[in-house]
């Protein structure tokens, strides 16, 4: 699996090492501010509350698909359940998100949103082969950074 790489700009650009990305938190951050250019997503809303939890980050893609983005700073969690936990919520609520675009990026955005392709992008440390697995298997758009 490819490791997504951070990079630190300034009047010199340095790639920031692991390490310094040590809590989710500050990943979360850093990938919500500059989501465009590593995803090519608007970011919508951090911490994006629905009625059994939160999504980490939600944004919408140039395709105008929405995207759902979970952290998670080891293997062991269930990185995947919980972005298939959330994309079938977010399926099942269109119009919350529709309500959110309006929003956060107007009417003209939300009336073309695309529902054929939603995304779910789970990034963390490292993925198991069973991960990376049962993502293959699966008839959804799931992506492991």
């Amino acid at each position: 699996m490819s490791e997504i790489k951070l990079f630190e700009v300034g009047t010199v650009v340095k790639e920031r090492t692991s390490s310094t990305v040590v809590l989710e938190k500050q990943l979360q951050t850093t990938i919500e501010q500059n989501m465009e250019t590593f995803f090519g997503v608007r970011f919508l809303k951090s911490e994006y509350m629905i009625t059994s939890g939160r999504m980490d980050s939600i944004g919408i893609d140039e395709n105008n698909s929405p995207v759902i983005f979970e952290y998670k700073r080891s293997s062991s969690e269930n990185v995947i359940n919980q972005g298939l936990f959330y994309l079938d919520w977010l399926l099942d609520h269109k119009a919350d998100f529709k309500l959110l675009v309006i929003e956060k990026l107007g009417m003209e955005v939300a009336d073309q949103i695309d529902w054929s392709v939603p995304c779910v992008i789970c990034i963390a440390n490292d993925f198991t082969k069973y991960d990376v697995h049962a993502v293959n298997q699966m008839q959804r758009n799931i992506k492991l950074v």
